[in-house]
């Protein structure tokens, strides 16, 4: 169980929200505008926590290091910028778990990969992050994520010792980055990499199957 626990720190997509839908139908729109057919949900979905690169990685089966990578990575920005949240909805558990937290005296926030050109007007949108502390975008720092700082960000804005953080997240680089801030690490293995990963190859401190999954670990159930 985790203990002296005063934070308690997430990722974004696929941990809280499921953006999956507006990330894939922003991907999707790239292909028909250009007359190719329509892809199912289902073969975005595994690759929505990649966001540009895996998206068009399945549209077009195109890599960062190709020519065209730039121009379709800016295309897909705009895509997506206009439609964050037209599809996008909250986890199942996720409201009931925050609640919860704040109801302990926990104070919570956000370390996303996902620039703040993205990340601010989605969670203003959305009324779950009313109440989040802290809101670390991919590009707040020098570095995202596996890399630590941004976890060490977060942990300074809120005035508080890394230790004293836990940090939950779908992707392997969310537990790398938590360990490597000192943060115990928490694989969601509902996520998007959960779905298809074996997560317990991260070496995650602990592993949730469901959001309210965190609520035994933080002796709140």
């Amino acid at each position: 169980m985790l203990q002296n626990i005063e934070v308690v720190l997430f990722d974004l997509d696929g941990t809280l929200i499921d953006s999956a839908p507006d990330l894939a139908a922003a991907a999707d729109k790239m292909r028909t505008d250009r007359g190719l057919a329509p892809l199912a949900m289902s073969l975005y979905r595994p690759m929505a926590g990649a966001g540009a690169r895996g998206m068009i990685a399945v549209a077009f089966n195109l890599a960062p290091d190709d020519a065209r990578f730039d121009a379709l990575k800016e295309e897909f920005f705009f895509n997506y910028e206009s439609r964050l949240t037209e599809l996008t909805y909250v986890f199942e558990g996720v409201a009931e778990l925050i609640a919860h937290i704040g109801e302990a005296g926990l104070r919570w926030g956000v370390v996303t990969n996902k620039s703040a050109r993205f990340t601010e007007p989605l969670t203003q949108a959305m009324s779950l992050f009313n109440t989040a502390k802290a809101i670390v975008s991919g590009d707040t720092t020098a570095h995202a994520k596996p890399h630590p700082a941004p976890l060490l960000e977060a942990a300074r804005q809120l005035g508080i010792l890394p230790a004293r953080c836990i940090y939950v997240g779908d992707d392997e680089r969310d537990i790398v980055a938590g360990r490597a801030a000192g943060m115990p690490t928490v694989a969601a293995a509902y996520g998007y990499l959960g779905q298809t990963a074996d997560t317990r190859g991260w070496n995650a401190d602990f592993t949730i199957y469901a959001p309210l999954g965190l609520l035994n670990l933080l002796r709140m159930a």
